[in-house]
C-alpha cells in the first residue's frame, strides 16, 4: 500500500489540495492519482482526505501520515549519502558532552557549522554536564567525546585523554559582604557563618562531588555558573569562581578577592574520547584540539596551560 509512488502521490495531493494539480505536477492523469489514493485509503481502512467539489483537505489521520511520509522521503533521498559515509568510517551520530566550565555557545555553534558541512549525514547531539557528570555521561552513556573531564588520567582503558589546561579558582565576595573587609587570611570559622553557593554535580552513576563546602556550612545550590556569579555579585553566599569569569568584576570593584587558609586548588581538565565508539568524526575533533584549531579556541578561554 505504501510503496514509493503511492507515498509521493499522497504527499503531492496533500501539498496541492487538488488531485488534478497533483496529477499535472507528477505527469499523471487525475484518474490514476485518484485511484491510487482510493486504494491506499481502502487498504489501511482510514480516510485520509475530505473531498468536496471545490477542495481536497486532509483528515487528522492524513495530516499525521503526511508528516511521516515527508520524513520517510527525506531519509530515502539522503540514504545513498549516509551509506557512503558509513562505509568511509563516519559515524551516523556523534554525542558530545561539554563541561559547564568550558561551555561556550558561540564555539559550539561554530564547531557544529563546520561539522555539518564536513559530515552532512551525521546527527550531532551536544549536552552540558557538571563535574563528575561529564565522566558519567562518557562512561555510562552513548557519548563519543567529552570536552572537559576532570583530571589528567583516564578512568577506563578504552578512553583516551588529552590534557587541555586547568581552571584557576578565586574566592570572591561582594564589596558589601561582611567578609570583604580586612586584609587578613580568612579562617574556616569565619567562613562557616555564610552559605556557600554551588552548582550541583550532575553525575548519576558515579559519586557526586561538592566543589567547596565546609562541615556544618549551609549550601545554596544553583543551576549554572552565571546564576552562581549573580549570587556572588548580590552578596548571596560565598565561594569560588573561575579566574577568567570573575576577573572583570574584580577589576571593576564589583567583587573582592580574599585569601583563605585552605585555598581551593586549580582544576585540571582534559579532552576524553572512546576508542570503541569513535570514528572519523571523533578523530577529526581530537586532531582539532591537538593543533588548537581556531574553531575550538573558545573552549580554552577559561583555562590556563597545564604544567606537564
Amino acid at each position: 500500500m505504501l510503496d514509493h509512488e503511492t507515498i509521493r502521490s499522497f504527499v503531492k495531493v496533500a501539498e496541492c489540495c487538488s488531485f488534478s494539480r497533483a496529477a499535472e505536477s507528477l505527469h499523471k492523469t487525475s484518474a490514476t492519482i485518484s485511484y491510487r489514493i482510493k486504494v491506499l485509503e481502502e487498504g489501511i481502512g482510514t480516510q485520509l482526505f475530505l473531498r468536496t467539489t471545490r477542495s481536497v483537505t486532509l483528515t487528522p489521520a492524513g495530516s499525521y501520515l503526511l508528516e511521516r511520509c515527508r520524513q520517510w522521503l527525506s531519509w530515502l533521498d539522503s540514504m545513498p549519502g549516509e551509506l557512503k559515509q558509513i562505509n568511509q568510517g563516519v559515524e551516523p551520530r556523534v554525542d558530545i558532552v561539554i563541561n559547564n566550565l568550558l561551555y561556550n555557545g558561540d564555539s559550539v555553534a561554530d564547531l557544529l557549522a563546520h561539522l555539518n558541512v564536513r559530515y552532512p549525514f551525521t546527527t550531532f547531539h551536544i549536552t552540558r554536564q557538571v563535574y563528575m557528570g561529564v565522566w558519567d555521561t562518557l562512561l555510562n552513556g552513548d557519548c563519543h567525546l567529552a570536552i572537559g573531564v576532570s583530571g589528567r588520567e583516564s578512568l577506563e582503558n578504552s578512553i583516551s585523554i588529552l590534557p587541555l589546561g586547568k581552571v584557576e579558582w578565586v574566592f570572591v565576595v561582594a564589596p558589601q559582604h561582611p567578609l570583604a573587609q580586612g586584609g587578613e587570611t580568612l579562617s574556616e570559622e569565619q567562613l562557616r557563618w555564610y552559605p556557600a553557593v554551588n552548582i550541583e554535580d550532575t553525575a548519576v552513576h558515579l559519586a557526586k562531588r561538592v566543589a567547596w563546602l565546609l562541615p556544618g556550612q549551609q549550601e545554596i545550590k544553583v543551576a549554572d555558573m552565571n546564576t552562581k556569579l549573580q549570587c556572588h555579585l548580590r552578596g548571596v553566599g560565598i565561594g569560588f569562581l573561575p579566574r577568567t569569569l570573575c576577573q572583570p568584576y574584580l577589576d571593576s570593584g564589583e567583587l573582592v578577592a580574599r585569601t583563605l587558609v585552605n585555598h581551593r586548588q586549580s582544576s585540571p581538565l582534559s579532552l576524553a574520547w572512546s576508542h570503541e565508539r569513535g570514528g572519523e568524526v571523533v578523530k577529526e575533533l581530537v586532531a582539532m584540539f591537538e593543533r588548537r584549531d581556531p574553531l575550538i579556541q573558545g573552549f580554552y578561554s577559561p583555562l590556563q596551560t597545564l604544567d606537564l
